[in-house]
């Protein structure tokens, strides 16, 4: 099965997982996936303020500056996993790093 994991957390907390220490566990969590030959694709992405939400409203396109959703918690990266099952998706997103200031929304795509 195929999951895609969204990474967020509170932006403000950033610094804390791109430590030095945050960024060896990062890379010893994809190391991991790589070597498992799970990890389909991985990307950060820029903050949330460099975002340009897209709205249709009947014939009129509306921009806004920003993410759509005003919350603390942004995404600020995906990975995309293929596993056995469930079980194994969540024992991968536990381990990222950014579970200990955020979360790791688990997904699973369309056949």
């Amino acid at each position: 099965m195929r999951y895609l994991l969204m990474i967020s957390a509170d932006e403000s907390q950033v610094d804390e997982v791109v430590s030095e220490e945050g960024m060896r566990a990062f890379t010893a969590w994809m190391d991991d996936l790589v070597e498992r030959g799970v990890l389909r694709a991985h990307e950060g992405l820029q903050p949330s303020r460099t975002a340009t939400t897209v709205r249709v409203r009947g014939d009129e396109v509306l921009l806004t500056d920003g993410p759509y959703i005003e919350a603390k918690d942004q995404i600020g990266g995906f990975a995309l996993i293929e596993v056995d099952d469930l079980d194994e998706a969540i024992e991968i997103a536990a381990g990222h790093p950014a579970c200990a200031v955020g979360q790791v929304e688990i997904r699973p795509l369309r056949p």
